[in-house]
């Protein structure tokens, strides 16, 4: 039986237990085995938090369903209880608060700015920009999310920066630095970044492999943008 067979015969069908029933069936099935509990709350917290933003615009296009199939590669065998889960969410009487605050609950053991929560926000950023746009209800639907994590509003400004931008990505919000510092320590703080957010990391803290293009695309923008500071720099 996979993990998605065992934490849906845990969930009554009654949807408005959905919320209570899926984490606290998260909490007892997976028990003694917290490697796997980590992993399927990661996987919950997404597919119930992109089922709420879904609610939350009011449209869900071809894109965002794509997009949610390109960063959670399931297998085909799976779509059927992830496709349960996602409209267990969605039709749950819970609003998305409710769900991000029992979610986050199940990471109670990490400090601000959890980098698991962290990988949660970057996937809801990925599917709602799906389709072309960010929309203002998606972009105050994450931004709500992200508070309710935890995240600063710093960091939180550095997460966006990484995925929304107007007149041009800012590679300095990007990495955190500020424009005044040396390169020495622009350098120093971004190798930092990439060791901390390495896909390999991603596995020590309990993310599937199948979220895994989150990590590379974020790779991919934390070098671009030391990549840009670096040619700026020598210009200079």
């Amino acid at each position: 039986m996979s993990f998605w067979e065992k934490l849906l015969s845990a969930v009554a069908d009654a949807a408005s237990n959905a919320l209570s029933a899926v984490v606290e069936a998260i909490r007892t099935v997976f028990e003694g085995d917290p490697e796997t509990r980590r992993k399927v709350a990661f996987s919950v917290a997404v597919i119930a938090l992109s089922a709420k933003m879904a609610k939350a615009d009011g449209v869900v296009t071809e894109a965002e369903v794509a997009a949610f199939r390109h960063i959670f590669d399931f297998p085909d065998s799976e779509a059927r209880n992830v496709a349960r889960l996602y409209n267990l969410a969605r039709q749950d009487v819970a609003g998305y608060e409710a769900y991000a605050e029992k979610l986050a609950g199940l990471c109670s053991t990490c400090a601000a700015n959890c980098p698991v929560l962290e990988d949660v926000i970057d996937g809801l950023f990925h599917i709602g920009k799906a389709d072309g746009a960010l929309h203002e209800k998606e972009m105050a639907f994450i931004a709500r999310v992200a508070e309710i994590f935890g995240i600063s509003e710093a960091h939180f400004e550095r997460i966006t920066a990484r995925h929304v931008f107007v007149e041009g990505r800012d590679p300095y919000i990007v990495l955190g630095v500020n424009r005044s510092d040396d390169f020495a320590t622009i350098r120093k703080h971004y190798r930092g970044l990439v060791s901390e957010h390495h896909p390999d990391r991603l596995i020590a803290r309990g993310v599937p492999e199948e979220f895994h293009t989150i990590a590379n695309d974020r790779m991919a923008t934390l070098n671009a943008a030391y990549a840009a500071i670096e040619k700026e720099r020598r210009a200079a």
